[in-house]
């Protein structure tokens, strides 16, 4: 499934553009663009663009996603417009459990009528129910227009499902630029230099009050997916992209001396104890530790460094200044050397359960220029990085995106798609996420990878 480099290249040039994140973006009040002005009110808006999609009041389309708070307040204010225009209601539904959840209501017969699902390997396993719909012509055409080089990842076996929704880069380090300052701690280019700024931190901290590192895994039914995307970040660094698309395919088994080799990188900062859990405790902490609790240590000084997308960004108390010189800010994870930039990233992908004319003309908007500018007013936080390449891109504003847009844009990146959303979802959404977690709790390297190894559909 995986692109080839410069396939992957093109497609992330136009990644500058704006969006939703695969888990998230931010704080921003529902009724309310970037400018002040209501999105929700046809007197502010130009309702042209909606005209094709008819009359559809009365009608109701459900959406049930991953997306919760505090990232699912600006991303429903930018369907504002949509509703507006067109007298629909949209109806959604965020869970933390939408992993387990989906295949069960699916199963049940009550099926959303759209899912987001932020994994590609989720979407294989629904469409093999029988209950995907095949995209429509006006999303198909939309995302060969807007996104073409996404468009692999909604296809199973030569059939388009389901169009891309946002993307995120997740190769990034949450500090504090004041704390850093304060200690005259520099950004480590190299991971040799990340690990060795770890160390001056505890020679500087002899207590146990502060660490390090800061984490957490604790997402409901879908915790330990954070540790999956250390692991596959590592991988990439200490592996390179050819071993890891031949991981993502199983031409290599999950318990192969490379994915070992990068589970072991990963235990020298998630399994030290004296790097970890800043603010929380010891190293099993991690798993009773939210994702979005994960990094607030930074803030009071008892953490010094977090792992975590770019959509962590929502995820700061209200407040809070994210920027280079703000209360937090983030740096690219090194790799091994200064000229290595692998970059990691994900997303999410709409699938439709239903093919009632309301529910195809939420899909055809969802992967409009105008659903992408729409949701860059009201973003927020950030997080706001998207496929679409035919938005505009002066409405990317805020600093974490124009970081996210450094990374995927350079020409020297090598991006990968999330490993584990990529993998079968027995795997990617289920025994991963499920082996990492008894990994953090105690369990050893092999017996981890020898239980995923083992679950890999036959």
């Amino acid at each position: 499934m995986a692109l080839s480099s410069k396939r992957r290249f093109a497609a992330l040039t136009g990644v500058v553009a704006v969006a939703l994140t695969a888990t998230a973006c931010g704080g921003s009040s529902e009724d309310g663009g970037s400018d002040g002005t209501s999105s929700g009110s046809t007197s502010t808006i130009d309702c042209a663009p909606y005209k094709t999609f008819g009359d559809l009041k009365g009608k109701t389309v459900t959406v049930y996603t991953s997306i919760t708070a505090p990232e699912d307040g600006p991303h429903q204010a930018s369907y504002k417009p949509f509703e507006a225009c067109t007298g629909v209601t949209i109806k959604y539904e965020g869970s933390k459990e939408f992993e387990a959840q989906l295949p069960v209501r699916v199963k049940g017969g009550n099926a959303p009528d759209i899912a987001y699902l932020p994994q590609p390997g989720l979407l294989k396993t629904m469409v093999e129910t029988g209950k995907v719909k095949p995209a429509p012509a006006e999303v198909t055409a939309n995302v060969d227009k807007n996104m073409p080089d996404f468009k692999e990842y909604g296809t199973v076996d030569g059939t388009f499902y389901a169009a891309p929704l946002g993307a995120n880069v997740k190769s990034f380090v949450w500090y504090s630029p004041q704390a850093f300052k304060d200690k005259g701690y520099e950004i480590p280019k190299t991971w040799d230099a990340l690990l060795a700024l770890s160390d001056k931190i505890v020679a500087d901290n002899p207590g146990d009050d502060v660490k390090p590192w800061c984490a957490g895994i604790e997402s409901g039914d879908a915790t330990g997916w954070t540790a999956t995307d250390w692991v596959e970040d590592v991988m990439l660094r200490t592996a390179g992209a050819e071993t890891y698309d031949k991981w993502v395919k199983h031409e290599i088994p999950f318990n192969d001396p490379a994915v070992a080799t990068a589970l072991a990188e990963v235990g020298k900062i998630l399994k030290n104890p004296k790097y970890v859990n800043g603010g929380y405790g010891d190293v099993k902490t991690i798993a009773s530790t939210s994702f979005q609790d994960g990094g607030q240590p930074i803030l009071e000084g008892s953490c010094y460094m977090h792992r975590q997308a770019s959509f962590y960004a929502a995820n700061w108390p209200e407040g809070t200044k994210v920027a280079e010189d703000g209360d937090v800010w983030a740096f690219y994870l090194p790799a091994k050397t200064e000229a290595d930039h692998p970059v990691l990233g994900g997303g999410e992908f709409v699938a439709a359960f239903t093919d009632r004319p309301e529910v195809k003309a939420f899909q055809t908007y969802l992967a409009s220029v105008e659903w992408a500018n729409e949701r860059a007013k009201t973003c927020g936080s950030g997080g706001c990085v998207t496929a679409n390449k035919n938005a505009d891109p002066a409405l990317l504003t805020n600093p974490v995106d124009k970081l996210s847009a450094v990374q995927l844009t350079d020409k020297g990146a090598t991006f990968r798609f999330d490993a584990s959303d990529l993998m079968p979802g027995a795997v990617g959404s289920g025994t991963f996420w499920k082996g990492m977690t008894n990994w953090i709790t105690g369990q050893d390297d092999k017996a981890t990878l020898d239980f995923i190894e083992n679950s890999w559909p036959k």
